[in-house]
């Protein structure tokens, strides 16, 4: 898929809906494998990974599905949550943004179905009435929600963030935060570097000493960058200590980049610079890619939740 013949989609048809929600994102991880072998960066991955920082308590699948048909969104919400909380109404004529919703009701202990699904699945589970069952997620169904831009009315109230784009304020948080990351870190001057090149490295010591990842970073005046090497490596402690096949070496660079794109843009660092080598997943399965997908949504979202509560208890 060219990036110059980037089309919106939509799933205005009910009847059909469900299927495709679900096809586009898998043709989605095809058009982007086609992609790797010409590409070193894709904008329609980095179109995801923007999406990705603006919404990153989203599921990787439905920031995919936001990309796909609304990539300039930065904040939706469902018809009646735009008018009963926000005094907002949308615009006439406007189509809805199809995303996952969980689906929260009573669910058998054992086979973990609805009461409904339960009755006519092969389960024997009869020790307690479907009525005294917890209640827990049992699936997914299309739910329709709305950009902010889509919509006419009062202004949204200011919102508290640490999204402060001062690579300054945010510096001293991310090394605060390492602690609770279950990562040793150390700021290492530029005189006593010792790993030539790079930027920074992340060290994992062996399970049996019960240590943790050391990540060090070279020490320089640009914080910007200080800040977004230092995710990078502390995506690496999170993501891969427990990896050491050679053959990924490549690939896990690739997601730790993209974790740390997500993460500056998020803080509204400048990330320009960043570069995506896609050709490092070219051997990968389509179920990979979407596992690699999930891990980096994952891990930008544990690295931006414990810098904001950091920032919040200051």
């Amino acid at each position: 898929m060219a990036t110059s013949d980037y089309q919106q989609v939509s799933f205005e048809d009910s009847d059909t809906r469900r299927d495709e929600m679900q096809s586009t994102i898998e043709a989605w991880v095809g058009d982007l494998l086609a992609e790797v072998t010409e590409a070193i960066s894709s904008d329609e991955f980095q179109r995801w990974l923007d999406i990705q920082s603006r919404f990153h308590d989203y599921s990787h699948r439905n920031t995919l599905l936001i990309t796909k048909q609304c990539p300039h969104a930065t904040r939706v919400a469902g018809y009646r949550t735009w008018q009963e909380e926000f005094d907002r109404h949308v615009q006439e004529g406007e189509s809805a943004i199809w995303i996952w919703a969980p689906i929260i009701t009573k669910r058998c202990p054992k086979c973990e179905n609805s009461p409904n699904y339960h009755e006519v699945s092969d389960c024997d589970y009869n020790e307690t009435p479907p009525k005294e069952w917890s209640k827990g997620l049992v699936g997914f169904r299309p739910a329709p929600v709305f950009d902010i831009s889509q919509t006419d009315g009062e202004p949204l109230p200011e919102l508290e963030t640490a999204a402060t784009g001062e690579a300054g304020d945010l510096l001293p948080a991310l090394l605060e935060a390492a602690d609770r990351l279950g990562v040793d870190v150390e700021v290492v001057p530029e005189r006593e570097w010792s790993h030539g090149d790079t930027n920074g490295v992340c060290q994992y010591r062996p399970k049996s000493s019960r240590e943790r990842p050391l990540v060090e970073v070279c020490e320089r005046e640009n914080s910007a960058s200080l800040a977004v090497t230092l995710v990078h490596e502390y995506a690496h402690a999170l993501l891969h200590s427990d990896i050491d096949d050679e053959t990924e070496r490549s690939k896990r660079e690739l997601e730790a980049e993209s974790v740390a794109y997500i993460v500056g843009r998020y803080f509204g660092l400048d990330t320009s610079g960043s570069a995506f080598y896609l050709a490092a997943w070219e051997s990968d399965e389509p179920e990979t890619i979407f596992d690699r997908l999930e891990r980096i949504s994952a891990t930008a979202e544990e690295l931006i939740d414990t810098v904001d509560e950091v920032v919040s208890h200051e």
